[in-house]
Order: C-alpha cells, then sequence, then structure tokens
C-alpha cells in the first residue's frame, strides 16, 4: 500500500474536512492521521492528512480527481509520496555543530532527506563531508564576489534539484534577490531566541541583559534578516555565575537540536506559512523513527 499524504490551505469553510475525507475513501484511501487549525483571526484553514492507498490507486490520479473539490473551496493543496526522501542542501561557515548532527540523524535514518551537497565559504569541514559521500562544494564569499558566489550556490540548487537549503551556521547575509527566489526553501537557525537579540552576537547581547534563559529559533530566511517566519524555538536556563562562553557552549545543544526539529517538521510538510507566522502541525506517528541506531 502506498503512503501519502495531502496538505491544504484555504479560507475556512463548512464542509472542507467531510469533503477530503469523502474523497479519500470514494478513491480506496484510509486516513492514518489528520492535523487541521482554523485561523479565527485571518479566516485560513490548514489541514494535513496522511493516507494509504489501499486499492493501489496513484498520485496522478488522485491529483487530477481532486480538482473540482479543490476548486470548489478555493484550496491550495498537493499531494505528496510520503517515501520520497526530500533532496536537501545544507550550507556552513565556521561552527560545525549543526551540520554534525544532522550528518549523524541523516546516516541514522531519523532525518531521511537526500543530502545532494554541502556549500561552505571555508575548507574546514571538507574532509567531514567527503567522508559521508556527500559533494562537497567550496566558494568562497568576499564584498567583491559576493554576486558571483550566489550564482556559484544557486546553480548548484538547480542542477542538484534542491527542494530545500539548510544554513546550519553559515553566517553569510543572503541577497534579497535569492532570498525571494527561494522564499519558502530556506530554512536557517539562530542562535537566538528571536525576536530578541538579533545580528551576530545575540549571546553577548544576552549577557549583558543578564538574562535567565538563552534559547534559539529556526525560521524561514527572509530578506528581512532575521525576521523571517519562526518554525522551531527552545531555550537552556542560565544563571548569573556564567560567562559569555558558558552561554555559547550551552547554546549549541540547542541549536542543533532546533534546527533538526524544524527540518523535519518541513520535510514531512507539516509547516504551513500564515503571514509572518507558521502553522506547524505535531509529527505523524512512526515519522521520528530510526533505522539504525549508529
Amino acid at each position: 500500500m502506498e503512503k501519502y499524504c495531502l496538505t491544504v490551505t484555504c479560507k475556512s469553510k463548512r464542509g472542507i474536512v467531510a469533503a477530503i475525507a469523502g474523497y479519500l475513501a470514494e478513491n480506496g484511501c484510509n486516513i492514518t492521521d489528520s492535523s487541521q487549525f482554523d485561523d479565527a483571526q485571518t479566516g485560513n484553514f490548514f489541514m494535513r492528512v496522511s493516507f494509504i492507498s489501499e486499492e493501489g490507486v496513484d498520485l496522478d490520479p488522485l491529483r487530477s480527481g481532486f480538482a473540482d473539490t479543490a476548486q470548489a473551496f478555493g484550496m491550495e493543496c498537493a499531494f505528496h509520496d510520503e517515501t520520497h526522501s526530500m533532496k536537501v542542501i545544507i550550507m556552513v561557515s565556521h561552527f560545525g555543530h549543526c551540520l554534525n548532527d544532522i550528518l549523524y540523524r541523516w546516516r541514522i535514518g531519523a532525518l531521511p532527506v537526500d543530502i545532494v551537497a554541502v556549500i561552505s565559504n571555508h575548507l574546514d569541514y571538507q574532509k567531514l563531508v567527503v567522508n559521508h559521500d556527500i559533494p562537497f562544494h567550496f566558494i568562497k564569499v568576499t564584498k567583491e564576489n559576493k554576486r558571483e558566489a550566489e550564482a556559484h550556490q544557486m546553480r548548484i540548487v538547480e542542477e542538484t534539484g534542491a527542494e530545500l537549503v539548510v544554513l546550519a551556521r553559515y553566517m553569510q547575509v543572503l541577497s534579497d534577490e535569492m532570498c525571494e527566489k527561494m522564499s519558502g526553501r530556506i530554512i536557517n537557525i539562530h542562535h537566538s531566541f528571536l525576536p530578541s537579540f538579533k545580528g551576530a552576537n545575540p549571546y553577548k547581547q544576552a549577557f549583558e541583559r543578564g538574562v535567565k534563559l538563552i534559547g534559539a529559533s529556526s525560521h524561514y530566511v527572509t530578506a528581512d534578516l532575521d525576521e523571517g517566519p519562526i518554525i522551531e524555538q527552545d531555550i537552556v536556563r542560565v544563571t548569573h555565575a556564567q560567562s559569555p562562553s558558558d552561554y555559547v557552549s550551552l547554546g549549541r545543544d540547542v541549536e542543533s537540536q532546533v534546527l533538526a526539529r524544524a527540518v523535519h517538521a518541513h520535510i514531512h510538510r507539516r509547516v504551513f506559512l500564515n503571514g509572518n507566522k507558521t502553522v506547524v502541525f505535531p509529527a505523524s506517528p512512526g515519522s521520528h523513527a530510526s533505522e539504525r541506531m549508529g
């Protein structure tokens, strides 16, 4: 039996859930997991449905047959094969904790993605990446060559067919053009509990303000620096006795976990853009399971 999911966004209207469930049942499909959210403030409706095709119906006829229902409710919708591994590019600079964490989760099957390339403006992690049999691309970025460097990066995205770019502590600001072209397809980890303490040295800012909690935020990248819709966040407690260096060390674990959770949500089609916010549905049963333990 094939495992699929359907994602739906539209204006809230009576009968949407019934229409979806009825269509799937009529076409030999059994719903295994379903999440929905009706935003009373915007009037927007969001839904994600996992289902199995018990009678072997393929995605193409399911898509085409759903067109009338989608039109009747004004839906933006998509059918997805849940066994498909999304093609991902990772971008990294000097700090490797998020990269290492993603590679480990990928290796054991906890992040079921197809890592088609790692791009870096430094050579620190070339050997690590190559040892994982992943193509490594060193693209130096300076003020003078930034446009050419981004053009090179976009060529790699297009040639590999990458569906998602993950900025695993990639310490370069992307151009407005790249952000717009890749809208909703670039995820960043910011070493701060946004919207506070933006910019390059948030742990120092947090230390100077005497905070008792520090955290990390993973968000979609937009042209506005560190202003993109937030997907995932988490925190760790600190005390007055700890230094800015302690904050950095404690923050590494939080950053790695938050980024991994954001990527997991995205690749499983659980994240929906809702203006400058996101709707993030819970993980389906079994989606966190790993194939291996090491």
